[in-house]
């Protein structure tokens, strides 16, 4: 039997620890989620579990830097499949929608609200956002293959994530997939019409 190496089996228990840590989160709440707790969905013992992260908030802070870094991969990797033209527009507009949708999403809501109470987690959470922010701007720019310096540009690229973000707070709540896609479409037009306008010029 070959044994699997200890710096493999640590890189594995982490992220372990990290998948269970967005599962509890995004299903407890900040305040139901605890090493302990996270520790017993992971599948590893509360002392290995603070072997990796001594707190609860550096799990926590971990596994949303974590999961932020999967979205973006994973926003990335959708770009080789995305239509030209107007059609590109829409694609990436559905991928915003995914990311701000899914239970990572949820997830990173129950930190911000925790964080408003929690001066040292305000301040971890964020340096990390604005990390994320700005990586997710570059990201959309990339997907959508437009120039940030023509004028418009970047404002229109920030009012999408701004928009897919406040979307994303309404389906906590309530899934209001009819109202949101109408909300897109329009605003999948509007984009269109900032983006292409002097493409070619």
């Amino acid at each position: 039997m070959v044994r699997e190496p200890q710096q493999d089996r640590s890189r594995a228990t982490r992220q372990r620890l990290l998948e269970a840590a967005i599962e509890c989160i995004a299903d407890l709440g900040w305040s139901g989620s605890t090493v302990a707790g996270v520790a017993e969905r992971a599948g590893v013992s509360r002392g290995a579990a603070q072997h990796h992260f001594p707190t609860r908030e550096d799990l926590v802070t971990s596994a949303v830097e974590y999961v932020s870094a999967q979205r973006l991969a994973y926003l990335r990797a959708q770009a080789v499949d995305l239509p030209p033209g107007p059609e590109r527009v829409r694609a990436v507009l559905a991928l915003v929608e995914r990311m701000y949708t899914s239970p990572l999403f949820r997830a990173a809501i129950h930190v911000w609200v925790a964080a408003c109470a929690d001066g040292r987690l305000r301040d971890r959470v964020m340096v990390l956002e604005a990390q994320v922010g700005r990586e997710s701007h570059q990201t959309v720019l990339e997907l959508l293959g437009v120039d940030e310096s023509r004028p418009g540009v970047r404002e229109a690229v920030q009012a999408t994530l701004d928009l897919g973000r406040g979307l994303g707070l309404a389906h906590l709540l309530t899934d209001d997939t009819r109202r949101r896609r109408r909300v897109l479409d329009q605003w999948a037009t509007m984009l269109s019409a900032t983006l292409l306008t002097g493409e070619d010029e």
